[in-house]
């Protein structure tokens, strides 16, 4: 063990945190813990805010200490773009400052390349002396004085063993990083714990984003980890290949559970992707009544109202109040675009629905007491479509009311789903739009090598 001894991370430290002084320049020895440096704003030498550190990038060879040789960078429109180290200037406190020189070419990770938040927290590395095992939970970096950055502390939490100094199992500590072995392992030794608490407030299609850029294996490990809702609501934003990859991947009961909690019309989009035997198993393990809406839904072709309709709408009898109005408006399982419209019925409630009556907009309800009955408050002129109509007639009405979202009825007049705006975009935008390159504009960045 290098100097035969431990240091423990130091607590309560600023978001980057630095061992010996609080700013990493060229020529000092001061250490930046990785986990904290993302999310931190990156800033040109005019103090323009240019995006947020996403990653940081490093060479990990068989033997020796690894090289970071670059930070992912968030920069607008959610591209994330390649900066060299040798382009910054300074790691301070919250910011790090670069020359300005940033690539606009979205990052691709190159096979020798590893990402630091994405495959090493939470790597099971061996003790060099033989004490145990221990897993990353953070990793240093510091620039020597030819410039280089390389990776010289690790964070991590002893899994087993007993060390020299008697630490024990659980005990965390910081260790030289040629004190372990196996940093350059197999992504069988990284778990997701880590990774997944620098996701934890990320929107589901920001954290669909980062599924999406990782490796097959390390994808599905993240996805297990999620919540059934969690994950659910990030299947609804990530491409085709991607979610059938995860469905697939995971065990048929957990699978039909997340399903089970999506919107119908997502895990119908979903289902109809699959392999026809791997569908109908997870359909017959689904909820009766959610298997049911999802199986109606799957009888309409996908460009037409009935393709593109969800079952589960804000449904209530005329004699609801406003005050029950807004409080179905504000369930959370509610997407924006649905919740601004109340669907009006008579009874049953629940799609196919009795003969609608009409709509309540959100905007008018909130004009209204909380005793109001939103029977008063009908607009009763909005066109409904049939489940037949294509998703040109669909779009028509939505531009030409500006609506959120569309009633979809049955020849009687009842109630069978909605249509919202989103639903609608995700059909009329081209089937790779989620890995499109977005045009970057900002002036101030110029392009570079990658490296």
């Amino acid at each position: 063990m290098s100097n035969g001894s431990y240091v423990a991370r130091p607590q309560g430290c600023p978001r980057l945190a630095a061992v010996s002084t609080p700013t990493a320049r060229p020529g000092t020895s001061s250490r930046v813990y990785v986990a904290r440096l993302k999310g931190t704003a990156v800033f040109d030498p005019l103090g323009d805010q240019v995006g947020r550190v996403h990653d940081v990038v490093v060479l990990v060879p068989v033997k020796g200490a690894p090289r970071a040789v670059g930070l992912v960078v968030e920069v607008s429109s959610k591209r994330r773009v390649f900066v060299p180290l040798t382009r910054v200037t300074a790691i301070d406190a919250g910011a790090v400052i670069t020359t300005g020189l940033v690539n606009i070419r979205r990052f691709a990770q190159r096979a020798t390349e590893t990402l630091v938040v994405a495959e090493l927290l939470d790597r099971h590395v061996t003790m060099r002396d033989g004490s145990g095992s221990a897993v990353v939970e953070d990793v240093a970096i510091e620039q020597q004085r030819n410039r280089d950055w390389l990776v010289t502390k690790l964070f991590v939490r002893r899994s087993s063993g007993r060390g020299g100094l008697g630490l024990r199992r659980g005990e965390a500590l910081v260790v030289d990083v040629t004190d372990v072995l196996g940093l350059a392992g197999t992504p069988e030794q990284q778990g997701a714990t880590a990774l997944l608490a620098t996701l934890e407030d990320l929107k589901p299609a920001d954290l669909a984003d980062v599924l999406h850029d990782l490796s097959d294996t390390r994808r599905l490990e993240v996805a297990a980890e999620l919540d059934d809702e969690r994950l659910a609501d990030v299947l609804e934003e990530l491409g085709e290949e991607d979610r059938v990859s995860i469905v697939s991947g995971l065990d048929v009961e957990r699978a039909a559970d997340v399903l089970d909690a999506m919107q119908p019309d997502d895990a119908a989009d979903l289902v109809s992707e699959l392999p026809t035997a791997k569908a109908t198993e997870l359909l017959e393990r689904m909820e009766p009544e959610e298997a049911e809406d999802v199986r109606r839904l799957l009888a309409y072709d996908e460009h037409t109202a009935g393709g593109l309709m969800t079952t589960e709408p804000l449904i209530l009898p005329p004699e609801a109040t406003v005050a029950t109005a807004l409080a179905h408006a504000r369930r959370q399982d509610v997407t924006p675009a649905l919740a601004a419209m109340v669907f009006v019925v008579r009874p049953p409630l629940e799609t196919p629905t009795g003969k609608l009556l009409g709509v309540v907009h959100l905007q008018r309800a909130l004009r209204e007491p909380p005793h109001e009955l939103i029977g008063a408050l009908l607009d009763k002129d909005i066109d409904a479509v049939l489940p037949k109509d294509d998703i040109g007639k669909v779009t028509r009405l939505l531009a030409t009311y500006n609506l959120t979202a569309l009633p979809v009825v049955d020849e009687g007049g009842r109630l069978v789903g909605a249509i919202s705006v989103d639903d609608v975009l995700d059909h009329l935008l081209p089937t790779d739009w989620r890995d499109a390159d977005d045009d970057v504009t900002d002036e101030a960045m110029t392009r570079s090598a990658h490296g």
